[in-house]
């Protein structure tokens, strides 16, 4: 099929590199002229993946009309905050026909949208979109070098969910599909947040004890929210909540517990996230997830306590001291 990936980060590439190599014709768009250049010169993303060689079939351009010429699949990796601005950009060159894969785990800050209600409520002033979103534990680089990975792909339509789950299958990447479109958005964007809490405990020098208690507490939140937004349970007891919870709380490749790391060790945040070339979703997604939880009525203390670190109302040890000391219940 002709694929077009929108966003050359590191999942951007790492996702238009394997959907290459299984034999479609991809075109990666790039923000950065320097990413586009080193694709199409050396097939390297030199500037977010260097040391790794791309597919020679793999195309590059910062065009959006190039890109998006005679594409059948959409893939939708760019940052969060810059998706309902791309969108707008987009609709000129997309077609009622496409399939739209959104692969960025994020909430519009703005309007509190998941990212396939972004690319609805934008796509959906010329058609209503075919539509899914794709998820779970996935470190790019280990995708970009071959490493079983297991991914969901979650629509409201089974048969947009099993086409894309057909066409991106890989000896090394496994997708199962999903209706529970909520959920699995969800999963992937309030992951981030409890990474940065994980990656404080880390920085603070804590020990296991810690680190395990928060991803099980984390899980209980990011149900929560899922739950009270139309999301089903089991869906966060699964890949795009658990697994890539998991992933994301103990891997180092994690730039959301790297933020917390830096954090824990009392750097400030502009410095960190200054001195980091792609873009930590969790930092943005910790305010929407807070004021979402506000809306939904829902209780997310972990989260509430990132955000207050974040905003540096509180020090990363007065956080945890506030979390132990709270009332005690039931679990």
């Amino acid at each position: 099929m002709k694929i077009t990936t929108i966003g050359a980060g590191n999942w951007g590439t790492a996702l238009a590199a394997t959907l290459a190599q299984l034999g479609h014709t991809v075109t990666l768009w790039a923000y950065e002229s320097e990413v586009v250049e080193s694709i199409r010169a050396r097939h390297e993303n030199e500037l977010f993946v260097p040391g790794i060689k791309l597919p020679a079939n793999l195309s590059a351009t910062g065009e959006l009309r190039e890109a998006l010429a005679r594409a059948e699949i959409v893939l939708m990796v760019m940052p969060s905050h810059v998706c309902a601005a791309l969108c707008r950009q987009m609709l000129p060159h997309l077609r009622p026909e496409m399939i739209f894969v959104s692969a960025t785990k994020g909430l519009d800050t703005d309007r509190l949208m998941r990212m396939s209600e972004v690319i609805r409520s934008e796509v959906g002033k010329s058609f209503v979109p075919r539509l899914c979103a794709l998820s779970g534990p996935s470190f790019a680089r280990e995708v970009l070098r071959g490493e079983p990975t297991a991914v969901v792909v979650a629509s409201d339509d089974l048969a947009v969910a099993q086409q894309v789950q057909r066409e991106f299958a890989s000896p090394a990447l496994r997708l199962y599909t999903s209706s529970d479109v909520v959920g699995v958005e969800l999963g992937g964007a309030v992951k981030n947040v409890i990474a940065v809490a994980a990656g404080v405990v880390e920085g603070l020098g804590l020990g296991h004890n810690p680190t395990a208690a928060l991803i099980t507490r984390g899980l209980a939140e990011m149900t929560r929210l899922a739950c009270a937004c139309g999301g089903k349970r089991e869906t966060l007891a699964g890949l795009a909540g658990m697994g890539d919870l998991v992933l994301t709380c103990t891997g180092d490749l994690s730039r959301n517990r790297t933020v917390g790391v830096e954090l824990g060790k009392g750097r400030k945040l502009a410095e960190i996230v200054d001195s980091m070339r792609m873009v930590a979703e969790g930092v943005k997604t910790t305010a929407a997830t807070v004021a979402l939880a506000r809306k939904m009525q829902v209780e997310m203390p972990i989260t509430r306590q990132v955000h207050r670190i974040l905003e540096g109302e509180v020090s990363p040890r007065e956080a945890i001291r506030e979390l132990m000391e709270r009332s005690l219940k039931a679990e």
